[in-house]
């Protein structure tokens, strides 16, 4: 084992248990002799280079706890992207304050910060363990069954359109939700278990994996409107035309960016807006109602999933013991045993680091529009206890009297 301190960081978006995982990792690094101090990191890599540390060994049990059970990032978070010059700054700052372990829990681009640092200090010959901790409501995170904060951000989609499901019965139309998901169509998907009935929706949904046709999806939402009256649906903020193209940018007449360059999908609404303007102009339906879910599903208060909670506290714990009595540097990742269990291994930085899963072709319906049984058998088990479920009046109708 090494010693010295221990250092915990929390990158790219909040999710719902992302302060499990650090809880774990502060709560397990302090049983082991050989680690002196647990420090915490202000807003991820940023607050590395700025030396912006908090003690962690000074926080109480009880507190960390009721951290744990809070969403959103109770460190701060950053979309910096580092790139070598950045992570050799990191490192710098690391070997100043005599760090011998690094966690940093987040996405992608997470784990490739993780690895840029753990290969600097290969280099440099300083004895530091590095460990990616899986995060993201992407879940688009390779050798992963699934990613911490997915389960609960698909548990608020799910529970969303059951809830947009039942208005939409009550007062018939046209609705259209837009859900997070650049690449991969897992949270989008995850919609479709709001469904209790077969003429539930959402009726459509469209995903990343897919390639999106706006006469195509014209035509859907008709066969649907002339089928069943009314019509929800579901669309991922990253669908795209046959060229890779974002939709959003076929439509709009200027499009938002990043500060990386990137265009802005969550969080505007105007796809949202530009697909029902494409409805109510070329099929003439009045009421067309769009939504976009945004910043919501990723923090929701009181809609977290047990089984996410635990297994975002366990794999802090896991990178932790793999650090401690291991010797290599990896990514913490979960694996599916049995109907529904889970298995934590460590798999190499470079495996894991900069690399986007999408969803398999099996979860994906034939039509494109929807997800398979094989996807419903794979997500259920991750929303946890107390879901809530929609029931019907039965028609037991009355025979007319004036119009037979």
């Amino acid at each position: 084992m090494l010693h010295g301190k221990v250092l915990v960081a929390q990158g790219g978006g909040p999710t719902a248990v992302i302060n499990q995982s650090v809880a774990g990792v502060v709560l397990e690094a302090r049983k082991f002799r050989n680690v002196d101090l647990v420090y915490g990191a202000w807003h991820g890599v940023r607050g590395i280079v700025n030396e912006d540390f908090l003690d962690l060994t000074q926080e109480t049990s009880h507190n960390l706890e009721m951290v744990a059970d809070t969403p959103s990032s109770a460190l701060g978070s950053t979309r910096d992207k580092p790139d070598l010059k950045y992570c050799q700054e990191i490192f710098k700052v690391l070997k100043a304050h005599g760090i011998a372990y690094f966690f940093y829990v987040g996405g992608n681009d997470s784990s490739d910060t993780v690895r840029i640092v753990s290969e600097e200090a290969r280099k440099a010959g300083y004895p530091l363990r590095c460990m990616h901790i899986p995060k993201t409501i992407d879940n688009d995170l390779v050798l992963n069954d699934h990613t911490p904060g997915f389960p609960s951000a698909a548990r608020f989609v799910a529970q969303s359109f059951m809830g947009a499901n039942l208005d939409n019965a009550a007062l018939p139309g046209v609705y259209l939700a837009v859900v997070m998901g650049r690449h991969a169509g897992f949270l989008t998907a995850a919609s479709a278990l709001g469904k209790k009935f077969p003429d539930d929706g959402p009726h459509l949904i469209y995903l990343p994996e897919r390639t999106f046709k706006v006469e195509k999806f014209l035509g859907d939402v008709k066969a649907t409107m002339d089928k069943h009256g009314r019509c929800v649906v579901a669309v991922s903020e990253g669908i795209h035309d046959e060229t890779g193209a974002p939709i959003v940018t076929q439509l709009a007449k200027e499009v938002e960016k990043d500060a990386h360059g990137n265009i802005q999908l969550s969080g505007t609404g105007a796809l949202a807006d530009l697909l029902c303007d494409e409805i109510k102009g070329k099929l003439g339906y009045k009421r067309v109602r769009g939504d976009t879910f945004g910043y919501l599903q990723r923090s929701f208060v009181g809609c977290v999933s047990d089984v996410d909670q635990r297994e975002a506290r366990e794999v802090g714990e896991k990178a932790v013991q793999f650090a401690m009595w291991g010797q290599n540097d990896g990514s913490v990742t979960i694996q599916r045993t049995g109907f529904y269990s889970v298995d934590y291994k460590l798999m190499p930085l470079e495996a894991v680091a900069g690399k986007t899963r999408t969803m398999e072709d099996a979860f994906i319906s034939e039509s494109g529009t929807d997800v398979t049984d094989a996807f419903r058998m794979y997500l259920r088990p991750l929303l946890g206890k107390g879901m809530p479920d929609a029931f019907r009046l039965r028609l037991n109708n009355v025979p007319k009297v004036l119009n037979p």
